[in-house]
């Protein structure tokens, strides 16, 4: 069995995280930060807007049961791509619409998914498609996060039954 990962950063981390433990074919979710120029941050760096790090999910799935364009949909889904630096009430750089590719098929996928998903929107998709450097695994209070504290995300993401309704993941029983 070949597990392959992905890399998205779509707002707060915790809620991405969520979202992404959700979808069949997704074997673990780590959030961590991406695209900066710090070794090792810590989420205090992070937050200070001196890193320009972005807070990611690192996402390892099994191709067979899920395919990286499948995952890219729920990414456009859960999040407003059209938003520089921000999503809902978190603003910052670390907060930007972000995929990090693993490798040339995913950067060309993304290029076409991002194309593909413009239609959904009015204003022109922000998100930016760089190849992934580096991943900092984040500290272990912040690793599944809400299953840990048992509450509803706050975080900006699309409710889950929304992306039930667009059969993007599959319906709670």
């Amino acid at each position: 069995m070949s597990y392959e990962k992905a890399t998205f950063g779509a707002g707060c981390f915790w809620g991405v995280e969520y979202v992404y433990r959700r979808v069949p074919g997704v074997v673990d979710v780590e959030v961590g930060y991406s695209g900066g120029r710090t070794k090792n941050p810590t989420y205090e760096q992070v937050c200070s807007h001196t890193t320009g790090h972005a807070e990611v999910a690192q996402v390892t799935f099994d191709p067979e049961r899920v395919s990286f364009d499948q995952l890219l949909e729920v990414f456009w889904a859960m999040h407003d791509p059209t938003q520089v630096n921000r999503q809902g009430p978190d603003i910052g750089d670390q907060y930007r619409s972000v995929v990090f590719t693993h490798s040339e098929e995913q950067r060309e996928a993304a290029e076409a998914s991002k194309a593909r998903a413009q239609s959904k929107f009015k204003k022109p998709i922000a998100t930016e498609i760089v190849p992934l450097t580096a991943f900092y695994s984040a500290e272990g209070y912040h690793q599944a996060y809400y299953e840990k504290n048992g509450h509803t995300p706050y975080c900006h993401v699309v409710p889950v039954g929304t992306l039930e309704e667009l059969g993007l993941i599959p319906a709670r029983r």
